[in-house]
């Protein structure tokens, strides 16, 4: 048996989208505390070859993404100069790395978002297709 390597031939820009400007984030709650709201990349219908992604996989994509974009920071979120001296890590509309199982996620008319603490925050950057998990 031949062994394949998936990441050559699975891409996140196949399946995701980082445009979640379907979303409007009045209607997502408020975010007290030291808190940031994420939701995590969106996954598209079809992939660039034309296939239907299934609602099931969709999901298992969103819940195992470790992307997200930052929708909001709650009104404490870096404001702890000994905890944060050089500032806040990332500000609305950052793409964000975070760990696989960290968060609360909850879904919003079937879209899932995260509610983060601002120490979870791994990394920003600046365009999410090509991130995967490893």
């Amino acid at each position: 048996m031949q062994a394949v390597q998936l990441e050559k031939s699975i891409n996140n820009s196949d399946w995701t989208n980082p445009d979640s400007s379907l979303i409007d984030v009045n209607d997502l709650p408020d975010i007290p505390g030291y808190h940031i709201l994420v939701q995590p990349v969106f996954v598209k219908e079809k992939t660039k070859g034309g296939i239907i992604i299934p609602e099931k996989l969709k999901d298992d994509i969103a819940y195992l993404t470790t992307v997200g974009r930052v929708l909001k920071l709650g009104d404490l979120a870096y404001k702890d100069k000994e905890k944060f001296p050089s500032g806040p890590w990332c500000k609305k509309g950052d793409f964000i790395l975070v760990r696989l199982y960290s968060g609360t996620r909850f879904k919003v008319h079937g879209n899932e978002f995260r509610i983060l603490n601002d120490d979870q925050v791994e990394a920003v950057v600046e365009d999410p297709r090509g991130y995967s998990r490893a």
